[in-house]
């Protein structure tokens, strides 16, 4: 069939893409002036070790490719980082901001962020996360949520949106319907959220109204099931969730973003090429594909929309309409200034800080003279990917171990006649990481353990420390709070 150049572009319009490394390779140049509508970066990507210089170069190589295309990446701060992930966020996550629930200070930490962003030469940010969460074992969401109440999340998700915006980054609120109810990772499956459809809009929609209402210029999409709201496959493929719920009954006008669409819970048993032309039939405007999708794959997802406006299956209207809502936001980046010299850097420690909450009674600094630090690992989720945690810069020595592989009783002999404190991150998901902490408290009830993930189990031992998440900044104002010692510079 003979090439349309022009059907090519429209279809490139669609298209979020990533590419192999730190520098521009020429078929990302050569599409983006053919029309790409931009591009996501990832950890291989983001090289900072000596500074923002090449990543601000790579950028503006970027930017001088096309007209004001869409660089983006996740950047939600807290657990789930990229210019953080060599050492960790200096940001505290949604968590920890909704703790303190103090909507002006999650606005001015977006701002902030925001600001950080548009010098490194971002666009658009892949955040907030505004999903209600509502199950303790989300192996997805967990402290990416700012809590568990549906009114919460709603006030910080409009904070969060109103920050990033005001720095000149677009915001995308996600996951659209709401990732929090489930106990799948759409990585791996297409979680339902079983839960009465007057349940789903009061819990799930809300925080999605109010982001709309502070004039986010995106959202994206969960690859969810939702049976009470006729969502009966992911939602990123239904045009009931898309154009009924998202369109319809919360009037939002701006460009609907797919998550990324190598997910089995969106593409596991078509592929992605048809689920990207199944996602632009039920309202989705820009396709996300994940890290490993290269050229190859971006020229058989291209030819897929294509082939299906030929064929008809997909209205060639549709995909006009998807292509100049991606060109609305292209404009509005363009439109905005450029951060201020000398904008104020974003309150993130001071909010570490704040969230910190002790149960029980923390020893003196005398008696945690010199601990014996123990973290118990956890598997990284997917989306979070391979960030440091923990107080080990704080605290020389500390030990990391897996609960599975290591025994109590080696770790008490190690402690012996030293303070005892045992870092933790998510326990509650973890039977092994409990039965271990819980063997070491037995011993020694003077224990104290830190929990850096969501606090949900709590063993019995004399403090138990809650920084609801494991950014740097967590970690330093919990270490601080222990008598740690002075971390190195960055």
């Amino acid at each position: 069939m003979t090439a349309d150049p022009s059907l090519d572009r429209l279809a490139n319009a669609t298209l979020l893409v990533p590419f192999e490394s730190t520098t521009a390779p020429r078929w990302i140049l050569d599409g983006l002036a053919d029309g790409l509508a931009g591009v996501c970066l990832f950890h291989n990507n983001i090289d900072l070790s000596q500074g923002p210089a090449e990543l601000v170069a790579l950028n503006r190589t970027l930017a001088e490719a096309a007209d004001a295309p869409l660089i983006s990446l996740d950047e939600e701060g807290g657990d789930v980082t990229r210019i953080g992930q060599a050492a960790g966020s200096d940001y505290p996550g949604n968590a920890a901001l909704g703790a303190i629930d103090d909507p002006g200070l999650t606005e001015e930490v977006h701002a902030g962020l925001g600001a950080e962003l548009r010098g490194l030469g971002l666009t658009l940010d892949l955040a907030p996360s505004v999903d209600v969460n509502t199950a303790a074992d989300n192996p997805t969401i967990g402290t990416r949520s700012f809590g568990s109440d549906a009114d919460l999340v709603a006030r910080h998700a409009g904070a969060a949106v109103r920050g990033l915006q005001s720095a000149g980054i677009a915001a995308a609120a996600k996951h659209f319907p709401g990732h929090g109810a489930t106990t799948q990772d759409s990585h791996l499956d297409l979680p339902v959220v079983d839960a009465p459809a007057d349940v789903l809009r009061e819990r799930e929609l809300r925080p999605f109204r109010a982001a709309v209402q502070a004039g986010a210029q995106a959202v994206l999409t969960a690859h969810i099931t939702l049976p009470a709201l006729d969502v009966d496959g992911p939602a990123t493929l239904s045009p009931t969730a898309l154009t009924g719920l998202l369109r319809g009954e919360l009037g939002f006008t701006g460009m609907v973003i797919s998550d990324a669409l190598e997910m089995d819970g969106v593409s596991g048993d078509i592929g992605v090429p048809e689920a990207a032309v199944r996602a632009l039939q039920a309202g989705c405007d820009l396709l996300c594909l994940g890290r490993f999708r290269y050229a190859d794959d971006v020229a058989a997802v291209r030819r897929a929309v294509t082939d299906a406006v030929r064929d008809g299956r997909l209205p060639a209207a549709r995909l006009e309409e998807a292509a100049e809502r991606t060109a609305q936001v292209r404009r509005w980046t363009a439109r905005q200034p450029a951060p201020p010299a000398d904008a104020p850097a974003a309150p993130g420690l001071e909010g570490a800080r704040r969230a910190v909450r002790v149960e029980g009674v923390l020893p003196s600094a005398e008696e945690l003279a010199d601990p014996y630090v123990v973290e118990l690992d956890a598997p990284a989720g997917i989306a979070v990917g391979e960030v440091p945690w923990g107080l080990s810069p704080w605290f020389p020595g500390t030990e990391r171990i897996r609960a599975e592989h290591d025994s109590p009783r080696r770790v008490l002999a190690r402690a012996q006649g030293r303070p005892l404190v045992a870092v933790v991150r998510d326990a509650h998901r973890y039977p092994d990481t409990r039965d271990f902490v819980e063997a070491l408290c037995r011993a020694r009830p003077d224990a104290v353990v830190v929990e850096m993930g969501l606090p949900v189990w709590r063993p019995e031992c004399r403090a138990h420390v809650r920084s609801y998440g494991a950014a740097r900044v967590n970690g330093q104002s919990v270490a601080e709070l222990l008598g740690g010692v002075p971390a190195p510079v960055r």
